[in-house]
């Protein structure tokens, strides 16, 4: 009785007795005939060959047995296959090729002509090290930040693209405005433009815009510009904006953010002022036991502090020591209880605060001047505040106020006698406080509808040079000769060094000719698509140049015209001209 295999273990070999090797043959024999009839019929050659070779297999395992002849096969049909159509992209079968009842087994190989799988990498290991593997994210667009839109300010939303955001950084810090009010304009365009930030360092760029709105005494346009980018996405941002609402007075939203995440808290006093600012006392005082045992807060801070919180307790005390350079918190603690310090030492940014109601009359025309000379100011501001009361007293800024409520009142009657007479007077008071353009945007278009003569006409005629109409006014002058002619060209957009005589009106002259362009080192700037830095350096070379480099200056108003800036190019000669403030 045969053995039955066990699951596991290999076949034994064994001997096959006579019967089991005559009965070999006629069972595989039966078998192909059975597949032959399923599929196709097979050739004799086939069907003999595989008989023989399976009926020889059997003694070969033992030679010893003796194997009766096998029986004739039946010989097949004669009829020839039906002929299989050639699958699409093979070629013919050859007569040589072996037959098979399988579709894909008939299909012949390639031929050897046609070239084969083209490999990507090589097929063997260099080595049997593990090969590097570099990962680069991909670069996602950043959302653009800004209060004022492209459409608006004529300046792309990549203004920043393909320059360093630290490079940028320092150069929206280091860029002198002071003198130019023209460049001050432009400071600020680039500042509040809507721009998406270079595709690293985007937050040290931010910052930078932040901190120069900050330093220009514009912390409206600071908190505005913080709460679009988000406030709360880090300590660092969170802290200008806190800076900010504290000299905006809007502290109190600050506040409730800090509430939900105490995190983002610069220190333990910021935490103490926005408990108390909230209405949470209790936490307040708390949180100012816990600064003071752990020193977690100066002593002079928390003196501030304390008498914050503990009014009453110090209501005879002797006032605190005024410190030199406070930070927005320390201003606005010496406010509250009740010892508030002058701005007109401070940074200007603090000059926004005596804007509000709870400063006197003195205090905020002092500080809207400050801001309106950086700019920073909506010139009808200032002129509110001007005309808000009759002057208190006399000499300074009195005298101001007093001569440009006469000048208005004189606009205001329309007589060219009365506006001659008071003109030049407040002319000269706005010379002094370094307002004439804020004055120029003003009253331009009014002036321009009064019949003046002689010195008054001249001098109207320059004031409304320096007003966005100056193109408009540059033909209204009769008599144009020297230096007012080579004014009425710039404005006009065609100065030529025949009607230059002075070396700024040469320098000018060249930055205007069809020759003009910007110098090489900007140019490559502009090649490279780095139209915000080549802007900032030329605002650069224009400090220089208004400095007494007037190689500089040719470069600076060359390269304004090359990108666009036409108007400020214009503006930026015609203040150098009329204001002589170099």
């Amino acid at each position: 009785m045969p053995t039955r295999k066990r699951r596991g273990e290999s076949a034994p070999v064994l001997s096959p007795s006579g019967r089991e090797c005559e009965a070999a043959p006629a069972l595989i024999t039966q078998r192909l005939a059975q597949i032959a009839s399923l599929t196709r019929p097979l050739t004799l050659s086939l069907g003999v060959a595989v008989g023989v070779g399976l009926a020889a297999s059997a003694p070969a395992q033992s030679p010893a047995t003796t194997r009766p002849p096998a029986p004739a096969a039946t010989p097949p049909s004669t009829t020839p296959p039906a002929a299989k159509t050639p699958r699409p992209g093979s070629r013919a079968a050859k007569p040589d090729d072996p037959l098979a009842a399988i579709d894909w087994l008939a299909t012949p190989a390639p031929d050897a002509g046609l070239p084969g799988t083209v490999l990507l990498e090589p097929p063997v290991a260099g080595s049997a090290r593990r090969p590097e593997v570099t990962v680069t994210p991909l670069a996602s667009l950043v959302a653009p930040v800004g209060l004022v839109k492209p459409a608006s300010t004529g300046l792309p939303v990549d203004l920043w693209r393909g320059s360093s955001a630290e490079e940028l950084a320092t150069l929206l810090a280091a860029v002198p405005v002071r003198n130019s009010p023209a460049m001050q304009s432009l400071m600020f365009t680039l500042l509040l433009s809507e721009t998406r930030p270079p595709a690293e360092g985007g937050e040290t760029l931010l910052l930078a815009r932040l901190d120069r709105l900050m330093d220009l005494g514009a912390p409206d346009p600071a908190q505005a510009l913080a709460e679009q980018a988000g406030p709360t996405r880090s300590t660092a941002r969170f802290k200008r904006w806190f800076d900010a609402t504290l000299l905006t007075g809007d502290e109190q939203t600050a506040c409730r953010a800090l509430q939900e995440q105490p995190h983002l808290a610069p220190d333990y006093a910021a935490r103490i002022f926005c408990a108390a600012r909230l209405g949470d006392w209790p936490t307040a005082a708390l949180l100012l036991e816990a600064a003071h045992a752990l020193e977690l807060v100066d002593s002079r801070q928390l003196d501030l502090l304390d008498r914050f919180l503990n009014p009453d307790v110090f209501e005879d005390a002797a006032p605190l020591r005024a410190p030199k350079s406070p930070d927005p918190l320390t201003f606005r603690l010496y406010e509250t209880i009740g010892e508030r310090r002058p701005t007109a030492n401070l940074p200007r940014a603090f000059a926004a605060a005596d804007l509000r109601d709870i400063a006197g009359w003195k205090a905020q025309l002092e500080a809207a001047e400050r801001l309106t000379r950086i700019g920073a100011l909506n010139p009808n501001h200032l002129l509110g505040l001007y005309s808000e009361r009759a002057p208190a007293a006399s000499g300074g800024i009195w005298d101001r106020v007093a001569a440009l409520q006469r000048f208005e009142t004189a606009l205001e009657t329309g007589s060219a006698e009365a506006v001659s007479k008071t003109l030049p007077k407040v002319w000269q008071a706005m010379r002094t406080a370094e307002i004439e353009t804020a004055f120029a945007d003003l009253f331009a278009d009014r002036l321009a509808r009064i019949p003046l003569e002689g010195s008054a006409a001249q001098l109207a005629w320059r004031i409304r040079l320096l007003a966005p109409t100056y193109e408009t006014a540059s033909h209204s002058l009769p008599d144009l000769k020297g230096h007012a002619a080579f004014v009425a060209a710039v404005a006009q957009g065609v100065p030529t060094a025949e009607l230059a005589h002075s070396g700024l009106e040469q320098a000018i002259a060249a930055a205007f000719a069809p020759e003009s362009a910007a110098p090489r080192k900007l140019q490559r700037l502009l090649d490279n698509g780095q139209l915000g830095e080549s802007i900032l350096r030329a605002m650069q070379l224009f400090a220089q140049g208004a400095e007494g480099n007037l190689g500089d200056l040719t470069d600076a108003l060359a390269t304004f015209r090359a990108v666009g800036l036409e108007d400020t190019a214009r503006r930026a000669a015609l203040q150098l001209l009329l204001l002589n403030r170099r």
